[in-house]
């Protein structure tokens, strides 16, 4: 049986920037070492303003009720619009959507500019060309140190749900195609 190295040990840089004074690696720099390594899908989350933003760490919360998660850094430009939205949509990206990927995740511009979308009844916004959506009622916003998560309540959804997924891994985007038919 072959070890495996462990996380703390491995740096790829000739000064390493993660260890503390005392040598030893921060847990946040393991977390991200570690997190590098699992594969993501990549969804938009929007908000009435319109606000939005990139995200990968969308994800089921519960069936029965149906609820759905996610996670924003508390100093993120949107953080205010999304805290304070009582609704907000979730866009599943296909592969060939990283530059609307790319688009949603910098700061300091007008997101929607050139992006193709139409706002529902309530001012939610709603990305035109994704393989799925859902909007949620919000239900619970709570501070998880240095984020703060998001829970809400599916109201609908839709999508054509045909595309081969956008993911993002190790810094990178790609897709994952599977030889299984669609059920």
């Amino acid at each position: 049986m072959t070890a495996t190295p462990s996380l703390a040990a491995a740096t790829n840089s000739p000064v390493d920037h993660t260890r503390s004074a005392a040598g030893a690696v921060r847990p946040a720099d393991l977390l991200r070492r570690t997190l590098r390594r699992q594969a993501t899908a990549v969804t938009v989350v929007t908000v009435p303003g319109p606000a939005g933003f990139t995200a990968t760490s969308f994800t089921s919360a519960s069936l029965e009720p149906a609820l759905v998660s996610f996670y924003l850094s508390t100093t993120a430009s949107t953080a205010g619009a999304v805290r304070s939205a009582d609704r907000f949509a979730v866009h599943l990206l296909g592969s060939d959507q990283e530059d609307l990927a790319r688009g949603f995740a910098r700061s300091g511009v007008d997101r929607f500019v050139g992006v193709d979308w139409t706002p529902d009844t309530g001012g939610l916004p709603l990305l035109s060309g994704v393989p799925a959506w859902l909007t949620a009622r919000t239900v619970h916003v709570h501070d998880v140190g240095d984020h703060f998560l998001v829970v809400g309540h599916v109201e609908d959804a839709g999508g054509p749900g045909a595309d081969s997924p956008l993911v993002h891994h190790d810094g990178a985007f790609g897709t994952f195609h599977t030889d299984r038919p669609r059920a």
